[in-house]
């Protein structure tokens, strides 16, 4: 299954505001993919692992591998094409 994970952190505008989409989207996508927020702030080794230096970022994870990610303030419909790509290409 596919797997989200937000990197973030709570002082960070650009963080807040992609949160509330990340969080919606969790929402329409329940069941089709899971969704996980890391707080940089406590995990600073998990990012460091996965080499995300710069928040908001949200890692696209299939079978443990990276398989896509987003940086920075993403719009919505980005994310949206980004999953039903993800989405997509399992299917194939």
């Amino acid at each position: 299954m596919l797997s989200l994970v937000h990197f973030k952190t709570e002082w960070n505008g650009a963080s807040q505001i992609v949160s509330m989409i990340y969080e919606d989207l969790a929402i329409s996508y329940k069941g089709m993919a899971n969704f996980f927020t890391v707080d940089m702030e406590t995990e600073n080794m998990l990012a460091k692992e996965y080499g995300v230096s710069e928040v908001p970022a949200i890692l696209f994870f299939r079978n443990g591998k990276v398989i896509d990610h987003a940086k920075g303030l993403i719009p919505k419909n980005t994310l949206i094409m980004k999953i039903e790509n993800a989405l997509s290409s399992a299917r194939n």
